[in-house]
């Protein structure tokens, strides 16, 4: 379970309310700042962002292999 709050006057607070047992165990870890101000779409990578590298780096494919990808990884039907 994660659980997100800020700091008053030196005590966390978080921003919903919730109920812990007495004696629960629980980590405080600070965000980044950057990532605070930045919204969660900005901090997750895109798949061309994680995949980029990835990109032109099959040299001796056919020249359908984008568009029969199933065809040639999975034994699925051609596609024309």
């Amino acid at each position: 379970m994660t659980i997100q709050g800020h700091v008053r006057n030196g005590i966390v607070v978080p921003d919903r309310e919730i109920s812990l047992p007495d004696g629960a165990v629980v980590e405080i870890r600070l965000l980044d700042e950057q990532k605070q101000d930045t919204p969660l779409e900005k901090q997750t990578p895109t798949l061309y962002d994680a995949l980029g590298d990835l990109v032109g780096s099959i040299k001796d494919a056919p020249e359908d292999f984008a568009s029969n990808h199933d065809h040639y990884a999975h034994g699925g039907p051609k596609r024309q």
